[in-house]
């Protein structure tokens, strides 16, 4: 069994796409999935699953299509994975809730940081299947637009430590 850390996108932020998070850990349990944890409301679940990573995507995708009656997009890292990201973060000594992961389902082009627009005084840099970002007077007034990022999402590393932890822990 591997143990998965599933980050939904746009999930119960800014008044959108609500989901109780005892609606996602049912879906997560009726899926199959095992030791199922959420974490706060904003769409993170840590789980065990026999099964591949693209297959718990899709059928994560399938139950939050139905559920929300759109697509609900799920990016899926191992707990091995999410440990690496957060050791792998370029701005350590950043406070970690202005320092984002932006999690993709790929590679991000090597281009991606150059087609950024709006960018202030936030700090870059590619990682593995992720785009951080370090936003030095944090994120409410950013006008940062990352076209590579458009389909992933993002978490702070306060956040992507705490879900390293729990995926650890399982």
């Amino acid at each position: 069994m591997t143990v998965y850390v599933a980050l939904l996108r746009a999930v119960n932020v800014g008044g959108t796409g609500k989901l109780p998070m005892a609606e996602l850990k049912a879906m997560c349990a009726a899926a199959g999935f095992a030791k199922v944890q959420t974490y706060i409301a904003s769409g993170n679940v840590v789980f065990e699953s026999a099964a591949s990573e693209k297959r718990v995507k899709a059928l994560l995708e399938e139950r939050l299509a139905t559920y929300a009656g759109k697509p609900v997009g799920v990016v899926v890292r191992t707990a091995v994975e999410m440990a690496v990201v957060l050791k792998a973060n370029p701005f350590p000594k950043a406070a970690p809730n202005r320092t984002v992961a932006i999690f993709l389902d790929d590679t991000p082009p090597a281009d991606a940081l150059k087609q950024a627009v709006g960018r202030l005084d936030e700090e870059m840099r590619l990682g593995a299947r992720e785009i951080y970002v370090h936003y030095g007077d944090g994120m409410a007034n950013s006008k940062l637009k990352i076209p590579a990022a458009k389909a992933g999402t993002a978490r702070n590393m306060n956040t992507v430590a705490k879900l390293a932890q729990l995926a650890a822990e399982v």
